[in-house]
């Protein structure tokens, strides 16, 4: 790991700016999940009651886990969950914060929280790492 982290430490990045039609349909083609409701926007509009089509959860996790993987590596990942708090829309942008909660010798707990350009929590998570 090359960043050492201390309690009370903050790291923000931005996942995605402007997430695309494109970038779902690419992320259903790549994790096999062809549910509808992320790709099909008449299916979505009219069949399912959305107000459009709308991002697969774990692409947000997926990013999410991108963002921790650059700041400690994955080999340092112990543990990584969360829950998926509200949906992410094309054209939405995404910001990951990741706060160390505590350091307990060589393990670092860290809360991670993905918002969206209107600062509402579209995922929230938890981590632990070794450093």
């Amino acid at each position: 790991m090359s960043t050492k982290l201390n309690a009370g430490q903050t790291f923000e990045s931005v996942l995605v700016d402007d997430l695309t039609r494109t970038q779902l349909v690419q992320y259903a083609g790549t994790s096999g999940d062809y549910n509808p409701v992320h790709t099909d926007e008449r299916f979505a509009t009219e069949v399912a009651g959305y107000p459009s089509v709308f991002a697969h959860g774990m692409l947000t996790m997926g990013m999410s886990s991108r963002a921790l993987d650059e700041l400690v590596g994955v080999e340092n990942i112990t543990s990584f969950g969360g829950r998926f708090t509200s949906q992410v829309w094309p054209g939405d942008t995404l910001t990951n914060k990741i706060a160390v909660d505590s350091v307990d010798g060589d393990v670092a707990a860290l809360t991670i929280t993905v918002t969206n350009q209107k600062d509402v929590v579209v995922y929230s998570g938890q981590a632990t790492v070794k450093q």
